[in-house]
């Protein structure tokens, strides 16, 4: 059912940092590895958004967006890969469209380690930034989030429809899933 795309709805595919908000029935589709997604649905009004973020903020900035600098903002000088900035143009939607953050089911993808045989022992991942920034905003704006697939390895496929609120996720974990390689050595003692 979720592969079908219904009679009169647009499709839109999210490219990385790209962002999305629409007030008409709209089919948001993307591919996730380390990157996140964060939806938002309006389930009175069938309308929201999506946002594909790829890292955390801009180097130059220590600290993310404040909600104060994210109402300020420009929308031409917010740039969607980075995760303040797109929740920021994702919020300016919500704001345009005449409601309030706290209308809206909020829901979190991606974040999968894509190379996760380099074990961490430098920097944390890209990956595990992406997840940390996400959670971070939006208990800073203090939504609730309704549900939520992150972390892990490899890709998810994502398929948001606006006219239901519905998210399909296909989660495609590497092969040597470091998680599942731990798992049969614990298993094997």
């Amino acid at each position: 059912q979720a592969m079908k795309k219904p009679i009169g709805v647009a499709e839109v595919v999210l490219a990385p940092g790209q962002v999305c908000f629409s007030t008409r029935p709209t089919r948001l589709r993307t591919l996730l590895g380390s990157c996140v997604a964060i939806t938002f649905w309006h389930p009175q009004r069938l309308i929201g958004g999506m946002c594909h973020f790829m890292l955390p903020s801009r180097r130059h900035r220590d600290r993310p967006l404040s909600q104060r600098q994210m109402a300020r903002q420009r929308p031409d000088s917010l740039n969607g890969k980075y995760a303040d900035e797109a929740l920021a143009i994702l919020l300016q939607g919500v704001a345009k469209a005449g409601s309030a953050p706290g209308e809206y089911v909020v829901k979190l993808f991606g974040g999968g380690n894509m190379f996760p045989q380099l074990g961490g022992c430098h920097a944390p991942d890209i990956a595990s930034q992406n997840v940390a920034a996400a959670w971070a905003l939006v208990r800073a704006q203090g939504l609730d989030v309704s549900a939520h697939d992150l972390g892990g390895t490899g890709h998810r496929a994502l398929i948001f429809e606006l006219n239901t609120g519905h998210v399909w996720v296909r989660h495609s974990p590497l092969i040597r899933d470091p998680e599942r390689v731990d798992k049969r050595r614990r298993t094997g003692q």
